[in-house]
C-alpha cells in the first residue's frame, strides 16, 4: 500500500479546491478565533468567498511556499488551513501560519498538519528552521507550539491591535536537529 508525507493518523494535506469556499466562509464568522489567526476584516459575500476560494485553487504554488486545505481522514472534510510564507533559501529558514475552525479545536488536527509539513519542509526542500509568530492572546496557540518542541526564542511588544488592546508577537523557532530528536 502506497504512503504519502501528505498523510498522518487524522488528517491529509491537499490542494484547494472550488468547493471548499462555503467551510472557511463559515470558519470566518468567529470573529475571536479570526483574531488570533491574523486579522479581522468585513464580512465577505458568498459571491466573493467563492471567487477567492476559486482563484487559490487554480493559483500555481511554488516547492516551498504554497497553502494547504487540513482535511479530515475519516470523512475529507475541511477543518482548517495551513501555509508556508517568508522563505529563506539562502539561509534555509521558512515561517508557516496555522488556522484550525473553531469546532474542530482540540482534537489533534493543527499539531499534526505541523509536523506533515516541517518534515516535508526539513526532509524534502532542505530547510535547517521553522519560525511561527504567535499572538500573545491566543493562548492555545502559545501551548501548542510549547508542547509540539517549539522553542520560544522573541517577542516583539505591542505589535499588534485587536479588539481593543494590544498583544506581543512571540516568536518560536525549531531546528531540523530538534524536529529529528522529537518526530524521527
Amino acid at each position: 500500500m502506497a504512503s504519502s508525507v501528505w498523510v498522518g493518523e487524522r488528517v491529509r494535506l491537499r490542494g484547494r479546491e472550488p468547493e471548499d469556499w462555503e467551510a472557511f466562509h463559515a470558519f470566518d464568522e468567529d470573529s475571536e478565533a479570526v483574531r488570533n489567526g491574523w486579522r479581522l476584516e468585513p464580512p465577505r459575500s458568498v459571491a466573493r468567498a467563492k471567487k477567492e476560494t476559486t482563484e487559490d485553487a487554480e493559483k500555481e504554488w511554488d516547492l516551498d511556499e504554497f497553502s494547504l486545505v487540513i482535511v479530515t481522514k475519516q470523512d475529507d472534510a475541511p477543518v482548517g488551513s495551513i501555509n508556508t510564507h517568508t522563505v529563506d533559501r539562502l539561509h534555509g529558514t521558512f515561517s508557516y501560519g496555522i488556522a484550525v475552525g473553531t469546532p474542530h479545536h482540540r482534537k489533534g488536527y493543527a499539531s499534526e498538519a505541523i509536523v506533515l509539513v516541517l518534515r516535508y519542509m526539513f526532509y524534502e526542500r532542505r530547510f535547517q528552521k521553522a519560525e511561527a509568530w504567535v499572538y500573545s492572546s491566543n493562548e492555545a496557540s502559545l501551548a501548542l507550539h510549547r508542547r509540539l518542541g517549539f522553542v520560544e526564542e522573541g517577542r516583539r511588544r505591542r505589535s499588534r491591535y485587536a479588539n481593543g488592546r494590544y498583544d506581543d508577537e512571540v516568536l518560536f523557532g525549531m531546528t531540523v536537529e530538534e524536529y529529528t530528536e522529537r518526530y524521527a
